[in-house]
């Protein structure tokens, strides 16, 4: 879904992207080496446990690179990603509570309806953005919901 999601703006803003899978380390690493290579100039990171274990690498990896990037939690942001976009874990977390207070009190599962978030959260990492020599419009920031300065 986010795949197609960015798919769909990139032709609504007339600009190329190029999927990279990555599903291990080596892959991972030809990635970054080819992001260089084949003049990738950003990246945007799904939503992928595997990426949220190698969060410092990917942060170290796109600072080396001097690459701008937008991730999936708030937490690669607060770790020196430049910016995330995403639904609160908090808030996941907290709904999970309820459903499984709910099954503990009698529900079938089957009968509780599917939450999607509601709630996303936008941080931007002013630090990383200066050092990537990048200005950051004060319309997005005023947007923002945790500017790291």
């Amino acid at each position: 879904m986010q795949l197609n999601a960015v798919q769909s703006a990139a032709h609504a803003l007339n600009e190329q992207i190029k999927v990279f899978n990555v599903s291990n380390e080596v892959e991972l690493e030809k990635a970054f080496a080819n992001f260089s290579k084949d003049d990738i100039g950003a990246f945007i990171l799904v939503a992928d446990p595997f990426f949220v274990d190698r969060r410092d690498q990917i942060i170290s990896s796109a600072a080396q690179g001097r690459l701008p990037a937008v991730y999936f939690l708030r937490e690669f942001a607060e770790s020196g990603g430049l910016a995330s976009y995403g639904s609160n874990l908090a808030e996941a977390y907290r709904q999970a509570g309820v459903y499984a207070g709910k099954i503990l009190s009698g529900a079938k599962p089957n009968d509780l309806p599917v939450v999607q978030p509601t709630k996303f959260d936008l941080v931007i990492n002013l630090k990383t953005a200066k050092a990537l020599g990048l200005h950051v419009p004060p319309a997005l920031l005023a947007t923002a919901d945790e500017v790291i300065e």
